[in-house]
């Protein structure tokens, strides 16, 4: 039922999609070092702001959220005042990302580690570091309010024995060469998706454990670029991806490529971006409105203040505001709004 287990006897076809996102890859982490000598206060800006992005964004792929004007009293704050539930836990979560960027190469990949990352990301929650202890399907619910079983993960008490087996297999596959580390990786994200072992919060998990590996085998860019918030930017590929490669996986007859090419598309497109950000420097510019500029950029059509602010957590609204006469003075994007609704839209769009 592993998928990591596929990998053991060697006798597997590797997709040629999934050779060419290892060949970028590759050459990606070969420049990595170049980027990261570039521009020091870019580069802390970037940490600082990809450190707020993927904290708001795995919670919101959760259904949990935090409003715009509240980011950094939560976010930034040393001791901050929680209003709600979901702001201890968007809280938690960054918290598990600090973590990790300040101790991932000494922090051992184990099941203690897995339990203390869950712990963090789930603030005060009574089961918070526990394995689940009641069976659970992963149901999807529909606006119309209908519901149906997308998957049937392992049962309770077989988690634990499910878990132990799946960091054992992580750390022989790496000592033993079954495959390439980061289609092992996917591979591991994969099965542990569909172990489920949490009562709630497995997805964030899932994006913290991938944080870790990557850093563990030397691909930073999750550091500068947030992994979470591309993985938001393409969700229904993600859910898309993962019923299509968990089905048959209890029975070890499952495909695991289409969800393991999505992870390796989502590391490779924020590579892409972290060296459109970083590795060509343009004319000097700060930091934070080149975060804005790029964040304006992203939209096809028109977006409002309220999906900037979204967009750039940790950034004032005054900033965004002067970026965007700055584009407008340009002729860049025309503004539709005032005050509040303040918006604009890209020249050259017909949304």
């Amino acid at each position: 039922m592993n998928t990591l287990r596929l990998f053991v006897a060697k006798d597997f076809l590797i997709p040629a999609s999934t050779s060419w996102y290892l060949a970028d890859l590759g050459e990606f982490r070969g420049k990595q070092e170049l980027y990261t000598q570039q521009s020091p206060q870019r580069l802390k800006t970037l940490r600082e702001h990809a450190l707020i992005e993927s904290a708001v964004s795995s919670n919101r792929i959760e259904g949990v959220s935090v409003d715009p004007s509240r980011v950094r009293d939560v976010l930034v704050a040393p001791k901050p005042l929680f209003r709600d539930r979901d702001e201890e836990e968007v809280r938690g979560y960054r918290d598990a990302l600090k973590l990790l960027h300040d101790s991932a190469a000494r922090m051992p990949f184990s099941e203690a580690t897995i339990c203390a990352l869950h712990r963090l990301a789930r603030g005060q929650i009574w089961d918070a570091g526990q394995y689940k202890e009641k069976d659970g399907d992963i149901i999807e619910r529909y606006p119309d309010g209908r519901e149906r079983v997308r998957f049937h993960p392992v049962p309770a008490a077989g988690t634990p024995d499910a878990m132990a087996g799946l960091v054992d297999d992580w750390q022989h596959c790496l000592d033993e060469r079954w495959v390439h580390p980061l289609i092992a990786m996917a591979a591991f994200n994969l099965d542990f998706l569909c172990i489920h072992p949490f009562r709630d919060g497995n997805g964030h998990v899932s994006r913290l454990a991938l944080l870790l590996q990557c850093y563990q085998l030397g691909y930073e860019v999750g550091r500068y670029i947030s992994l979470e918030r591309l993985i938001e930017e393409n969700k229904d590929r993600y859910y898309e991806t993962l019923e299509q490669s968990s089905q048959g996986w209890h029975e070890g007859k499952h495909d695991p490529w289409p969800y393991i090419n999505y992870l390796l598309s989502i590391l490779k497109m924020a590579y892409r971006e972290f060296a459109e950000r970083v590795g060509e420097l343009k004319a000097p510019r700060g930091s934070k409105t080149d975060l804005v500029l790029a964040a304006i950029d992203r939209f096809a059509g028109e977006f409002t203040m309220s999906q900037l602010e979204q967009t750039c957590p940790g950034v004032s609204r005054d900033m965004i505001r002067r970026v965007l006469r700055e584009r407008q003075s340009a002729n860049v994007i025309e503004c539709q709004g005032r005050g509040r609704r303040l918006g604009g839209k890209r020249r050259g769009s017909t949304s």
